[in-house]
């Protein structure tokens, strides 16, 4: 079966698809706590981006000043940013990558690789931990992604 494009009857059935289900499930997840631990810190430091936000602290001008940034909440938007940066592309090559007929050991390699330097990122983000350790997690999963890319361009090359 190595090398066949899958039928979308089959999809349910091939173990390199749920293979990419899980790990897509799992860095999506992730990415949509990303706007929790955003809105904990808006909360917990009273930093907001517009007035309606601050409404139950006050009126007028009482309110204006949690109209403000705050370190920790642009700590989180810009790793939360860069999910949504690195996490989308996966999405999307990671299907057609299921989809080109991988080795499921190759494939499961790629996701688990991609989804565990995603997860450093955010701890390393979010701690934060010195460099290089974000830009290497970083790189690794930008990496993964552009080898499956690579693959999927080797398997369906019709231009």
């Amino acid at each position: 079966r190595r090398g066949e494009m899958a039928k979308a009857t089959q999809l349910i059935d091939n173990e390199v698809f749920r293979a990419y289900a899980t790990y897509a499930a799992i860095v999506l997840i992730k990415m949509m706590l990303m706007s929790l631990i955003t809105a904990y810190f808006r909360m917990t430091r009273k930093a907001f981006a517009n007035p309606e936000d601050t409404e139950s602290f006050g009126k007028g001008e009482s309110a204006k000043k949690y109209l403000r940034t705050d370190p920790d909440v642009e700590r989180a938007r810009r790793g939360h940013l860069n999910d949504l940066e690195n996490i989308v592309p996966f999405v999307g090559i990671g299907l057609l990558y299921a989809l080109s007929g991988p080795d499921l050991s190759t494939a499961l390699l790629h996701f688990r690789i991609f989804t565990g330097a995603r997860i450093l990122h955010t701890f390393a983000y979010l701690i934060p931990l010195p460099q290089p350790g974000r830009g290497l997690s970083w790189a690794v999963g930008y990496s993964v992604t552009f080898s499956m890319a690579y693959k999927v361009l080797k398997t369906a090359w019709l231009l």
